[in-house]
């Protein structure tokens, strides 16, 4: 079986500089939620607060754009030209998923 295709295993081997890129962002996205944490610790007022969390929401969708990405590229390609067409049906639900 293949490591580079999610589709077989339901893992993916990332490469260095994926699994880096990726972690480093979950790593700024951490460190605003445990500041909104603090805020709401010193009593900040709602609207700053507010404004953190569209920063972090806005943080997660750039965080599942660059995965989502490198999912096509990677997974859902290779599966493609090996004529496993499933992998498509897997990327429309994801992706209705995540249009919720």
């Amino acid at each position: 079986m293949e490591k580079d295709c999610c589709h077989i295993h339901k893992t993916k081997e990332r490469s260095e500089k994926e699994y880096k890129a990726l972690m480093n962002r979950l790593s700024r996205i951490e460190g605003q939620v445990r500041g909104i944490r603090s805020m709401l610790e010193k009593n900040a007022y709602c609207p700053d607060i507010l404004i953190q969390v569209s920063a972090i929401t806005a943080a997660l969708n750039a965080f599942n754009k660059e995965l989502l990405s490198n999912h096509i590229k990677t997974c859902v390609s290779s599966d493609i030209k090996k004529g496993r067409d499933e992998t498509i049906d897997e990327l429309v639900t994801t992706l209705h998923k995540l249009m919720r």
